[in-house]
Formats: C-alpha cells, structure tokens, sequence
C-alpha cells in the first residue's frame, strides 16, 4: 500500500523531534591523536606543521599554514593579503623520528567508534594512507578522518577504544616529504549517503576509490578550535560550536520534502520545519560548511544565492569558488551547483536564478 505524502512527512517530523529531544552532545573531551600536546600550551608552533610558502618572492615556513581555514595560497587583493585555499583539517607535527628522520608518532582515535573506512592504497589519495572513524554521538554521526599515516593497524568495521592506537604516521600523499611528515586530521559531517552516484554523474571516467568516505564528501569542523573551546567548557556541544560560527553566504532551494542532511543532523533545523513552506534555506559558513537550514517562504525553481556577506574581492577567494560575484551580488559557480546537489540529493542539473 501506497503511503500518503502528507503521512509520510508527519512521520518524518516524529523522527526528527525524537532525535531533537535528545541531549546533543559531545564526547566530554577529545583525546589528542598522538602524543604532541603544544596544543594546550600555547605553543602552536611547535603542534602545528609548517608549510613551505614563497609568496611575492619571499620564502617562510608558517605553522599557521598548517591550521584549519583559509590558510594556503596567498593573493593581494582588494580585502589585503588573504588565503585562498582552504584547509580542510589540521596538520599535527611529530614528536618522535629515527635517526633517518621518519617520524615514528604513534595515531590514537579521538574518540570511541567503529572504524568505517580504510584506505591503504597511498597512490589513490591525496591524503596517502588514511582511515575514517564514525563516532555514534548524539549529534550525529560524525567522523574523524586521519591522514598521510605510513601504516594502518585497524580493519574496516572494527570498534576502537578513545586512545586506542590505530597507525603510525608518515609522509604519504601528495607534495610531502619525510621532513614534512605529519598527522592530518579531521572531524566532518558526512554530506550525502548517495555520493556514488553524484561522483558519476559529474566525474565521468573518472574512478571513485572512497565511497561515501571520499574527502568531497565530508565537511570539516575547525577541530583545533574545537579542542580548545572545549577545554574551556568541558559543557560545549558540536551543534552549539558549529552554530557559533559566522555564515557567510545562504542558498534558498526548492523543497521537495525534508534533506537528508537534517536528518541525519537535526540540530540543523532552524525555525518551525512543520510549516510547509515552498523553500529551503541553508546557511554555510565560508568553507561551505553547513550552519542552518531554515523553512522559507521564497519560491524559487532552483538554487539561489540568497544572501551573502559584503567583500570587495572575489567571492570566490573566500568561499572554495563555490559562489561567484562580488560585494552583495553572488551566484553560485558551476562547482557550487554541484556542490548543492550534493548536499540535498538532487543530482539533476540546476540553474541559478538571478
């Protein structure tokens, strides 16, 4: 039997409640990944993994290359000396090498989970040999992603213990060297259970190794502020963290019933998502990494840039060229309209409406 839409979407309001009512949480504190603890030191230079960087013809190795954001790639523009390649994680320095330099740094879990992806193949990444965590938080599924390791000790599906070692670092991946080695690591919101078929559609030829664990799946939290937010008030929460950061541009779509990102991530929802309203709206902080999403009453065939956060340079710099434009005038880039099918399951092409 055929069940009505209407019904099914009260069922999925039930769910979506049920999950809001429970406590969103956090573990009560992340462990470090290995045993380099500058972090809450205060000596970030000495956590952090320099980047190499010649920029207007003078060389430095800045640690800060090596936090999360818009750190790498710099370029003058009309908004000063910015970066315009974002950092998805944070690069962690060893501790630990042998008298040939290979760091020998043991990689511990952050956190209890069930190990969800092992890559071992070092050529099929940019991020070399790497695994994913899934940790079961009230808030969600979120997972940690631990890259560049010169060797993996744990197996897809096996379930890990907070500190429990799981690698060794290394210098796998693309453009390091073993001066350079480090731990990359992550903590991301998974975007879309459906990333094979989005990945087909738009990379033709082109193999997808990862499934849903690939990096263009997975949005990344500031986890180095995370630490330290958290080590302040042992009571933040991921949903409370994340809500605090700044959007820098929204996207209204059509409403085709509720997203896949809200359910998985109800702390999302912002406003009354009983109201049948023609429209989405999803807030994203500059990195495109998703803040809110709130009913809206503005009809809309397609998505659509609906506000965006002043510049006088290129929208593009700051936002991954997911949106194009300058000042108050953005639209979304053809990467960025792939990016919003991604994100709401909608793998069809999209149009942006001026």
């Amino acid at each position: 039997m055929r069940i009505p839409p209407c019904i099914r979407h009260i069922a999925w309001l039930c769910i979506v409640c049920a999950m809001l009512a429970k406590t969103l949480a956090a573990p009560a504190s992340l462990a470090l990944p290995t045993d380099n603890n500058h972090l809450f030191q205060g000596e970030s230079a000495q956590f952090y993994m320099y980047v190499n960087r010649n920029f207007e013809g003078k060389t430095s190795r800045p640690w800060k290359a090596g936090t999360y954001g818009f750190v790498r790639n710099l370029k003058r523009t009309e908004d000063g000396v910015i970066g315009t390649r974002f950092h998805e994680g944070i690069d962690i320095s060893p501790v630990k090498r042998d008298k040939a330099n290979r760091p020998l740094d043991d990689i511990r879990t952050i956190d209890h989970g069930v190990v969800a992806y092992v890559n071992n193949s070092a050529s099929n990444s940019t991020y070399g040999k790497y695994l994913v965590i899934e940790h079961g938080w009230d808030s969600g599924p979120l997972c940690s992603l631990y890259a560049h390791l010169s060797e993996i000790t744990v197996k897809a599906g096996q379930r890990v213990n907070k500190g429990q070692k799981i690698g060794i670092m290394g210098y796998t991946g693309t453009g390091l060297n073993r001066e350079r080695s480090h731990l990359h690591l992550e903590l991301n919101l998974l975007l879309s259970t459906q990333f094979d078929s989005w990945h087909a559609k738009h990379f033709k030829g082109s193999k997808n190794h990862h499934g849903n664990h690939n990096g263009l799946n997975m949005a990344g939290l500031d986890i180095g502020s995370f630490y330290i937010a958290q080590s302040q008030d042992q009571t933040l929460t991921i949903p409370r963290f994340i809500k605090s950061k700044q959007v820098y541009y929204k996207v209204t779509i059509p409403r085709n019933g509720p997203l896949e990102l809200v359910t998985r991530y109800p702390w999302l929802a912002k406003g009354d998502h009983q109201v049948l309203t023609p429209s989405w709206e999803i807030a994203f902080a500059a990195s495109g990494f998703p803040v809110s999403v709130a009913p809206s009453k503005r009809p809309v065939t397609a998505p659509t840039v609906s506000s965006v956060r002043k510049c006088l340079s290129k929208h593009e710099y700051h936002t991954k060229e997911i949106i194009r434009g300058t000042g108050y005038r953005a639209t979304l880039s053809e990467k960025g309209k792939r990016f919003i099918q991604l994100i709401t399951s909608e793998h069809a092409p999209a149009a942006v409406v001026e």
